[in-house]
């Protein structure tokens, strides 16, 4: 529980790195499908100490407004401490503590943004605050959860909802079909965060760096125009003599692909190519 400021910033040293690395590849990924969406307002709810909003303006550099919501004030005042350094709307940031389960409407939003929030919700009002959510989405609404069974859940129950209200979806899924992710599977991926000395100690860790594991979903209004959506790698490749095994979701559902090593073009681009990212 966060009671005070050092409570906050203890969470932050061991927190914000993986929240601000899970959140620029989750926005990358939206803005590869959406390129001509340029927001100029967020809502960071849930903000914490507002690393999505951090990497939200290091993806789209129009934002000129930015909102945080949060219910802890030890957090809104380190967010704010952390932001008296950087870039101006983030010095100029609406900040407001509120509930976010409470039953009213959030502040509208080009870009709107619940980075390890829905965590904190119960399961029966999950499903009014992803309503009030997309209420207040003017595009993109990008949802971001711990790469857990747990967090996986959350965001398809998210899912489910937000493509009956009429969402686009631009990222992870390649379609907007039913999710084929089945039995204890979970649908996750994995970026590399590099440590710094007084985040190791802050983990009690002495290697370099730490895989953040999590799990996103990117949805878009009508409005917003969206380019091809291509067959994503679900699992870390495997290589061997013979070529490269991928572990891919495309519109028709789970499925292998293998690019083998005599196709030396295909194999040269595969090689490159990890966990998470769109296999042409």
């Amino acid at each position: 529980m966060i009671t005070g400021l050092e409570d906050a910033l203890a969470y932050s040293l061991a927190r914000l790195p993986g929240t601000y690395a899970a959140c620029l590849r989750a926005f990358a990924e939206a803005a590869a499908v959406a390129p001509a969406f340029s927001p100029r307002t967020m809502l960071d709810a849930g903000s914490g100490p507002a690393a999505a909003s951090w990497a939200a303006l290091a993806t789209w550099g129009a934002i000129a407004e930015v909102a945080w919501l949060d219910s802890s004030a030890p957090f809104l005042d380190l967010a704010g401490r952390l932001a008296a350094d950087g870039p101006p709307q983030l010095r100029a940031s609406r900040r407001t503590r509120a509930d976010l389960t409470a039953d009213a409407d959030l502040p509208a939003a080009d870009l709107v943004v619940a980075s390890y929030a829905l965590a904190e919700i119960a399961p029966a009002a999950l499903g009014p605050l992803v309503d009030r959510l997309w209420r207040a989405t003017a595009g993109v609404l990008v949802l971001v959860e711990p790469g857990t069974p747990a967090g996986f859940s959350r965001l398809r129950t998210a899912r489910a909802a937000l493509t009956t209200a009429g969402g686009g979806l631009l990222a992870p899924c390649p379609h907007e079909g039913a999710c084929p992710i089945a039995g204890s599977d979970w649908c996750h991926f994995r970026v590399r965060v590099p440590r710094s000395r007084d985040h190791r100690l802050a983990k009690g860790a002495d290697a370099p760096f730490e895989d953040e594991k999590f799990a996103y979903l990117a949805v878009a209004r009508p409005a917003v125009a969206v380019g091809p959506r291509h067959t994503r790698i679900l699992t870390p490749p495997k290589t061997a003599k013979p070529g490269i095994e991928f572990r891919v979701c495309t519109p028709e559902g789970i499925a292998p692909r293998f690019i083998p090593r005599r196709d030396k073009p295909a194999h040269a681009q595969a090689r490159r190519l990890d966990w998470g990212d769109v296999l042409p």
